[in-house]
């Protein structure tokens, strides 16, 4: 199995509802994109205070890494990351990701 992390930034302009249609969107790959077995998302709660801005976590869980390399490139899955761009500080430079086998 494959987690893709995303951490991230999001502009504090952002209405609630605009946040909540974001997160509707991620939590919606999972029946648009074939091979993703569960997709978790969350705000920070964290005492320790080093979220370093990153306010916004979510992870998607593929069956394997051939899954994730096909979710990389699909129509769905370009369309929820432009809007997830589109919503963070900076860009692009307010994701962080980072994939590892679970």
């Amino acid at each position: 199995m494959i987690r893709h992390i995303v951490l991230a930034r999001l502009r504090p302009d952002l209405s609630k509802q605009e946040t909540e249609t974001l997160l509707t969107a991620i939590r919606g790959m999972k029946t648009k994109i074939p091979g993703i077995l569960q997709i978790e998302i969350g705000s920070d709660n964290s005492p320790e205070g080093l979220a370093r801005g990153y306010g916004h976590a979510f992870t998607v869980d593929f069956v394997d890494a051939a899954a994730r390399d096909a979710y990389l490139p699909h129509p769905h899955h370009a369309t929820v990351a432009q809007a997830l761009v589109a919503a963070t500080q900076g860009g692009v430079d307010g994701l962080l990701v980072l994939d590892f086998e679970a």
